[in-house]
């Protein structure tokens, strides 16, 4: 019996050897053959796809390393508040739908995170090399790309106020609920008539759901969408700031891609397994 545990013990951690054995040295980092299954079971991906993704992150963890760059608390409220601004709303909306769209708001807190590193290594290995896009370029990405900034055109809701915020959230838990503190109408919303920041807490709601609680002329306010139709699309002056953030992404992914391709020319890389 105790031959047969010992025998049990040694394949198993020749097993786990073997899964945990390096594949690929990137510059003295390892990547693990366990590193390169779990990636392709992840993210569903081929063995090719996961090897060359762990190659680049490997020479982008290396160079923010290099350039000691963090991100501290500061920093990343500082850009989610940007990213609430684009989008036409105060951060407390923005975070509100935030929270509904991210169970767990830690897991955005740390994609902000990542995002504030990501742009401050652009900006050490950029040096003025990404051009800026003018009011040109985002009227010509507005015209080709229209579809990514129409929303629908009517809303059908019901829509709850209060001036107890815990009374709404019953309601949102219990729709059926009558509560006295509670005043409830139905409305058809135009999108043309709602502040920005409206019309995106709706898009981003789905049907028959509750939007998040928000304020409005000192009260809480909630609703429920019924049913939406048609499509409206916003005008190039309300989505500019957005239309900005959308070029300005797409340019520093091309430039980090160019980037870390000549690094892995460069790179010492080993292939082991």
């Amino acid at each position: 019996m105790k031959k047969l545990l010992l025998s049990l013990f040694i394949g198993s951690s020749l097993l786990y050897a073997a899964q945990n054995g390096i594949a690929i040295i990137v510059n003295d980092e390892p990547i693990t053959i366990y590193d390169i299954e779990k990636t392709i079971s992840v993210n569903k991906i081929s063995k090719n796809e996961a090897v060359s993704y762990l190659i680049d992150k490997a020479l982008y963890d290396q160079q923010v390393e290099k350039y000691n760059i963090t991100a501290d608390i500061f920093e990343i409220n500082d850009y989610i508040e940007k990213l609430a601004n684009s989008n036409g709303m105060d951060i407390y909306t923005f975070k509100s739908i935030v929270k509904q769209e991210y169970p767990n708001y830690e897991v955005f807190e740390n994609e902000a995170k990542n995002a504030v590193i990501r742009q401050k290594l652009i900006q050490q290995i950029i040096k003025g090399q990404l051009a800026v896009a003018t009011d040109e370029d985002m009227e010509l990405y507005y015209e080709k790309n229209k579809n990514k900034y129409t929303s629908a055109k009517n809303f059908e809701v019901i829509q709850y106020i209060s001036k107890n915020k815990n009374s709404l959230n019953q309601v949102i838990q219990n729709p059926m609920l009558n509560s006295g503190e509670v005043t409830k109408s139905s409305l058809n919303l135009d999108a043309s008539n709602l502040p920005p920041q409206f019309q995106y807490i709706l898009n981003n709601t789905k049907d028959s759901t509750f939007t998040p609680i928000f304020t409005a002329d000192k009260n809480f306010v909630t609703m429920f969408i019924v049913k939406r139709s048609g499509t409206t699309t916003q005008s190039f002056e309300a989505a500019k700031a957005k239309i900005f953030n959308d070029i300005m992404m797409q340019r520093e992914q091309s430039f980090l891609k160019e980037h870390f391709e000549k690094q892995k020319l460069t790179a010492d890389i080993k292939v082991l397994k």
